[in-house]
């Protein structure tokens, strides 16, 4: 387990993060979300005591990672691909990592088997390619066999198999009653992955809780329909008390009701139904809701630099 009790780090006058309290509990894929810059790789680099706390403090089961003998073997952590030594094989790189936490060398042949990479073991990191690199990371934090994981950003320049594999891995490894922290800008992965949500802004909790909670919480969910009859079925939605509004394309949506519910009432009616659906929100739209006044760099606009009304005739 990783328990943090008023976290807080300040750099000069700027405070990245703000008496953080959570848990990040075994068993479950946690996903720790956030806006850029609301303090996500702070935190996580405290957890590691990469960055020393302004106040408040960090224990990774109920003691600090300073303390840990053999850290590798209570936590692995992927917090950036390319730390390794270029010069160094891959296998030459986790044997050291090895030796410093008195972990046998025959698992580093284990955990290059496990990642994909028993063919290039004796190739430099140097060369490989971002999702190789992401592979030679992850072996890496799995060279312990630790109960605890914390991934940043796990599936950046791996392929569409890569990204499958790693889901899986977690989802397994939470499953054998590990700690699983994933950080990740990725939306659509983290709604596959991810059990439970951390969520920060500016530097301070907004949510912990459960991703259906979430999305339920920050969305609004609907029934969609059409109907050739769409006057006569508007009509007995509104005495049954339904809230109904007008899609653009013409349907109607109808909250605070289940798709059984609003079924029976046009069955009742005899009116027959082309389209009866629930709409959900994504995780994405749950989360931008969520965060919308957390950000802080905002886009404006979406025409390149250079590319507007005004470069368009010369000005």
């Amino acid at each position: 387990m990783i328990e943090l009790e008023g976290l807080t780090k300040r750099f000069g006058t700027k405070t990245a993060v703000d008496h953080l309290s959570f848990q990040v509990r075994p068993g479950v894929v946690t996903g720790f979300l956030g806006p850029n810059g609301a303090g996500k790789s702070t935190t996580m680099r405290m957890m590691l005591d990469l960055d020393i706390p302004t106040s408040g403090t960090v224990r990774i089961d109920g003691k600090h990672y300073r303390d840990l003998p053999e850290p590798m073997k209570y936590i692995g952590a992927l917090l950036e691909a390319k730390a390794m030594h270029g010069g160094r094989t891959a296998y030459n790189n986790l044997r050291c990592l090895a030796q410093s936490n008195r972990i046998p060398e025959r698992r580093v042949a284990e955990v290059l088997d496990l990642v994909g990479l028993s063919a290039v073991a004796k190739k430099k990191p140097k060369g490989f390619s971002m999702g190789m690199g992401q592979r030679l990371g992850i072996a890496a934090a799995l060279l312990g066999d630790p109960q605890i994981l914390m991934f940043d950003e796990p599936v950046n320049g791996l392929d569409p198999e890569g990204i499958h594999w790693i889901r899986n891995l977690m989802k397994a490894l939470a499953a054998e009653g590990r700690t699983i922290f994933v950080s990740s800008h990725l939306m659509s992965e983290m709604a596959l992955t991810a059990d439970h949500l951390i969520v920060i802004g500016q530097g301070r909790l907004l949510a912990d809780t459960s991703m259906a909670d979430f999305i339920h919480a920050n969305s609004r969910s609907y029934v969609r329909l059409r109907s050739p009859q769409r006057e006569q079925l508007r009509d007995a939605l509104h005495r049954g008390g339904a809230k109904v509004t007008e899609a653009d394309d013409g349907a109607l949506e109808v909250d605070g009701a289940t798709t059984e519910e609003v079924g029976e009432l046009a069955a009742r009616h005899g009116v027959v139904l082309h389209e009866l659906s629930a709409q959900r929100a994504s995780l994405e739209e749950a989360f931008m809701r969520m965060t919308a006044a957390s950000v802080e760099y905002h886009a404006h606009g979406t025409a390149a630099p250079g590319w507007g009304a005004d470069a368009s005739r010369g000005v």
